[in-house]
Order: structure tokens, then sequence, then C-alpha cells
């Protein structure tokens, strides 16, 4: 059994056929399919059912699958660790980020990386923070940045990097502008706006909320900031946000008093695993979030 098989076992089954599989890897098809086929002729058991047009795993394959990737895994950071020692960080970061980030700190780090660590190859991947933490707990992602409300899922190892109350944030001239903060039932008969499900801040006016008895009702959501801040300014409605996003001429944030729950921002990483890499890009990321 060689590793480069179990590679292109996997690589099969992630990308559903064997001609998408080589598009990854860069080698051909019938290379692929010869050594995919010597794989199961050594196991003893046919690992992919190949019937159809996309294959699908046989019983063979779904048990052997998720020891392949582990055995892969393990390869990978013996790898990493002896490059450790070369003292040229090498290998492959899957980082993940919340929907429409555009977090300057966040950004340069993430350029600051592939200037002073060519070796490392990233990726990128945005999604709702609840997808987000899900996918570093099944090992798709390796690292990243939510925004969430409460705690983050067990298995997770949290460095919070903001944690701060959400705010009502009202243009110029509206009824609640004159007021140093705000409460949730003063929204009642407000058309609100606020993040899409899924986002910390959306979470922590829900929770909030609940907490109180009230509805939670969002008129109108979106997945960027910027939009609802330009929409308040515009009298679409209340913005429901972080008063440190609250940025713009004739706009108010007004502490929302009783909204207990916070919203957070946080970079998150499996506890059992992390490679030299991971290690260098979540180090660079909490130092540049920090300031």
């Amino acid at each position: 059994m060689e590793m480069h098989q179990l590679r292109y076992f996997t690589a099969v089954v992630d990308e559903g056929t064997f001609t998408a599989a080589a598009t990854r890897l860069h080698v051909s098809q019938s290379g692929i399919s010869t050594q995919v086929a010597k794989l199961e002729t050594e196991l003893g058991q046919k690992l992919l059912d190949r019937s159809s047009r996309h294959v699908r795993l046989t019983p063979a394959g779904e048990a052997v699958l998720p020891l392949a990737k582990n055995a892969l895994a393990t390869l990978d950071a013996i790898r990493h660790t002896a490059a450790e020692f070369a003292d040229a960080v090498r290998g492959r970061v899957r980082l993940g980020m919340i929907t429409g980030c555009s977090i300057p700190p966040f950004l340069d780090a993430v350029a600051d990386l592939g200037r002073t660590h060519p070796g490392v190859e990233l990726s990128l991947h945005e999604d709702h923070s609840d997808q987000l933490q899900a996918q570093v707990l099944a090992g798709a992602l390796d690292l990243a940045l939510i925004g969430y409300a409460g705690e983050t899922a067990p298995g997770l190892e949290t460095t919070v990097v903001v944690d701060e109350p959400i705010a009502a944030v009202v243009p110029a001239g509206h009824r609640l502008d004159r007021r140093r903060e705000a409460r949730l039932a003063d929204l009642r008969g407000e058309k609100v706006l606020c993040l899409s499900q899924g986002t910390g801040i959306r979470a922590a006016y829900e929770r909030s909320c609940a907490r109180l008895g009230l509805d939670p009702r969002v008129d109108l959501d979106a997945s960027s900031p910027a939009a609802l801040l330009r929409l308040a300014e515009r009298g679409a409605g209340v913005a429901v946000l972080s008063a440190s996003s609250a940025q713009g001429e004739g706009l108010r944030a007004l502490p929302l008093a009783d909204a207990a729950v916070h919203a957070r921002l946080g970079l998150v990483a499996r506890r059992d695993q992390s490679s030299p890499a991971v290690r260098l890009l979540r180090a660079k990321l909490r130092t540049a979030l920090a300031g």
C-alpha cells in the first residue's frame, strides 16, 4: 500500500469523479484509476462503486475513508514538523472567514503570510459562522474567523478577538436619536435591519430578545454590516449591529442596555490537531487582530 494511493482514493471521493480528482492533483485520469484499483486489489475489497456518473463509496469504502484521511493527515504532520526544524514552515492552511469579511487587520495578516512564507499554501473559504464551526470540527477547515454569541462548539479552541454589546444604529433626526441608550422594546414598531442567520450579532440579538420574552423580528437581513449602515442612513430602518461597526456620517449607535448577550468575534481551531503552518497563521492573526 502506497500513500499516494490513499491520496488518490480520498481525492476521488472528495471530487466525485476520477476526472475531477485528476484535474485537482495534476495527474492523468488513467493513473488515478490504476492506482485506486491496485489499492482495492491489495485490500481485497471494492472501495468505490463506479456504476453511476459520480462514484460512490461501498460499505468497505465508507469504513476505510476516515482511516485513509487520518493516515494522510499524520504524514502531513510529520512533514510539517520536520520542516520546522529546517526553519522553513511549509504546508497547506485552509482558512475560513465570515461571509463579507472586510476587517483590515485580518486581511493584512493573510496577505503578509504569502509574502513572508511562500512555502505555505493558503486557501480561503467564506461561510456563515455556524457552518464554519462545523467545518473546523469535521477537519474540512484548519482555522476560521467567526462571529458568535455565548460559547463556541465543544471541541474548538477559541481566541476571543472582540467581545462587545450590540447597539441600535439610527440616522440623525430619528425618534431615538437624542437618547444616550435604547432598550430592545424600543424597536417595536421599527423596521429592524440585522445581519444574516449564523452571525454573532444576529445570535446575540435573538438570544437577548428571548431572555426578555420579546419577538426577535428582523425585517431585512444582509451579510454585510456596511450594507445595513447605508440602509439605516437612508431611513430604511434601525440597524442592530455592534457599536464599533456603526461608522458613517449622520449615524448614531445607541447601546441596547438590556441586551444581555454580547456579540463576539473569535478565531477557532480544533484542540487536537494543529500543523506548524496553522500555528504560524494563527499567531499572525492573533497579533494583528489584537491591535
